[in-house]
């Protein structure tokens, strides 16, 4: 992905290392190293269960909530990931500012959040076994960056625009609250059974890859950023995370009924369809007959 030397994004945080240290966290008086609160994440972020509840059962006890109170500042100039995160992040920024203003709508700015451990949201307290995540309370994009070495230790995923890809879909549960889809499918979900509400976050779910797709698709006709191999990479990370792929790893079966982003095929066709037509209008997935 051809990225360095572009416009770097001024609306990063960095949080890293702010009210909290070490190699491990305490859980239910006991020490939780990295490797169990890695176990957390893909548990929690793709099947969809609380990391509280997944570290309490990998501990045998509750886990506390881990605040970070110092000022957020810029991230150092010398840190590599935070300047391609920053630089991603300024992609999306012109990419979705140019496709509102089309539309005569301004686009608002998200802002992202690096952090490590745990940080306060505006939707609760983020934690890092949470995986990357977006709070439409404060419209800001959470990153533990220790996410992407998950993504290739546990996935085999690799590539700096399977990296991107993850920013991107965030950034769509952005564009989703700014044009009122999420807040629409919230109010459906209180109403409905268990099944029906996971039904909806799917749609949710994949709108956002096909919202990322939309992104490279301007993105690469604009700035020429993609290069050979780099659409396969994004590719392979929707395939590695979908929900019945994770399932099938994590438990030995498959619960369509617990779905709550998509099967691989699902989650790969709706990325390929934003990024070969580049058009939002391509991405209702909610009135798609088949996902």
């Amino acid at each position: 992905m051809k990225w360095e030397g572009n416009r770097e994004s001024d609306n990063v945080e960095d949080r890293r290392g702010m009210g909290g240290g070490g190699g491990g966290r305490g859980f239910g008086g006991r020490s939780v190293g990295l490797g169990t609160i890695a176990i957390a994440l893909v548990l929690s972020y793709f099947l969809g269960v609380s990391p509280t509840t997944v570290l309490s059962l990998l501990t045998g006890g509750p886990a506390p909530v881990q605040m970070q109170d110092a000022p957020a500042r810029q991230p150092p100039d010398t840190d590599r990931m935070a300047k391609f995160v920053s630089t991603v992040l300024a992609d999306t920024e012109d990419t979705w500012t140019g496709l509102f203003r089309t539309q005569g709508a301004t686009y608002v700015k998200p802002k992202l959040v690096l952090f490590s451990g745990a940080t306060p949201t505006a939707c609760g307290t983020g934690q890092s076994a949470s995986g990357p995540f977006y709070c439409p309370g404060d419209q800001k994009i959470y990153i533990d960056l220790s996410f992407y070495r998950l993504m290739q230790q546990r996935f085999q995923v690799s590539g700096e625009f399977a990296q991107a890809y993850v920013i991107a879909h965030e950034v769509g549960h952005h564009v989703q609250h700014l044009l009122g889809i999420s807040d629409k499918v919230d109010g459906v979900r209180r109403r409905v059974s268990q099944a029906e509400g996971n039904a909806l976050s799917v749609r949710l779910e994949l709108q956002a890859d096909c919202f990322a797709g939309v992104w490279a698709y301007h993105a690469d006709r604009a700035r020429s950023i993609l290069e050979s191999g780099d659409v396969e990479a994004a590719l392979n990370a929707a395939s590695a995370i979908g929900d019945d792929a994770l399932q099938r790893q994590a438990r030995g079966e498959v619960v369509p009924d617990s779905f709550t982003h998509g099967t691989s095929a699902q989650r790969v066709r709706w990325f390929q369809r934003g990024i070969q037509s580049g058009q939002i209008t391509a991405c209702n997935t909610f009135e798609a007959r088949q996902l």
